[in-house]
């Protein structure tokens, strides 16, 4: 008997993202970023806010319930994460496993929650102001961390909602002194010793495609072993339930052949019932539409941080590598 899964759309999911920065970062532009997130990334609200305190690192963890994943506001964040000097980390993208291997590596030591964006500001700024006053060099991240950096766009998105503004004279950007202005990038900073941003570890060869099956662009799903299966499917939509089904899976998601497709970027929640009786439920965002009349459907990208969810999909996996 096939499996049966059932995905609902219209949820409302977690994302998490790390944010990192060392001795080459601007104290107040980062400042600035953190106090606007607001601004930056408006359709999101802060479930959880963690600071990690290194010795010559200060890391952000952001936590940020949303309803679609809003791409265009995070490429904007992302260039401002790059601009001053710091590297953006879309935990959401990794499996839980590496999740966790990455926030031990990153998150150790001085770990603070802050109530709100305003306190996680100041507490950054204190403590990056602190690592240039005592001359710390940037220290090299862990090594095997995943290759999980979005690239920055070379300039901010010109989007009318979500473009800065262009800054009368005297105005300062994202509330940073006139001292921190954003940076041209690829000009070096005045005053400052020149160092190494914090770079990605490594890139993950992607696995060979299953013949015949479309594959979802970009390293998000191809990093993940992916098997080939015949899950029947119930997939919400506007009006009815309709029954699909999903074509492979991978610890980072699953092809749905279906000709009813949530938009790029739209949460769904999936609810997997397995040959063995265990299930899978959770949230997944939407990574990749296929319009083609018998091969279309949609590639999902698993959300959840909920540890069982994590080790039934393993379990699931690795039965199906024998």
């Amino acid at each position: 008997m096939p499996e049966m899964t059932r995905v609902c759309s219209w949820a409302v999911a977690t994302f998490s993202l790390a944010a990192l920065w060392n001795a080459s970062a601007i104290p107040g532009h980062v400042a600035g970023i953190v106090e606007a997130i607001d601004e930056l990334l408006p359709s999101t609200q802060p479930v959880e806010i963690i600071i990690a305190l290194r010795e010559n690192e200060a890391n952000l963890e952001l936590k940020l319930e949303m309803s679609d994943f809003p791409r265009l506001e995070m490429d904007r964040f992302a260039w401002e994460i790059k601009a001053s000097k710091g590297t953006l980390v879309e935990l959401w993208k990794l499996p839980k496993s590496e999740r966790d291997a990455f926030r031990a590596a990153a998150f150790s030591g001085n770990v603070v929650t802050a109530p709100d964006y305003w306190t996680a500001a100041s507490t950054l700024k204190e403590h990056l102001e602190g690592i240039t006053a005592r001359g710390l060099k940037p220290m090299e991240p862990p090594r095997g961390l995943p290759h999980v950096n979005r690239p920055a766009p070379a300039a901010p998105p010109s989007t009318p909602a979500a473009a800065p503004a262009q800054a009368a004279e005297g105005d300062e950007p994202l509330g940073v002194e006139a001292s921190d202005e954003p940076l041209v990038m690829g000009e070096p900073v005045e005053g400052t010793e020149e160092a190494e941003p914090i770079e990605p570890i490594e890139t993950v060869e992607p696995e060979e495609e299953i013949a015949g099956e479309p594959a979802p662009s970009g390293e998000d799903l191809r990093r993940y072993k992916r098997f080939p299966v015949n899950l029947e499917m119930e997939f919400r939509t506007e009006l009815d339930f309709v029954r699909e089904h999903a074509t492979n899976i991978s610890n980072g998601g699953l092809f749905v052949r279906t000709a009813h497709r949530p938009p790029l970027d739209a949460v769904v929640r999936v609810d997997l019932r397995l040959p063995n009786g265990d299930r899978l439920q959770g949230d997944a965002v939407v990574v990749h539409v296929v319009d083609d009349p018998y091969k279309g459907g949609v590639g999902l990208a698993f959300l959840s941080d909920d540890p069982s969810f994590a080790e039934t999909l393993d379990r699931y996996l690795a039965s199906l590598a024998g």
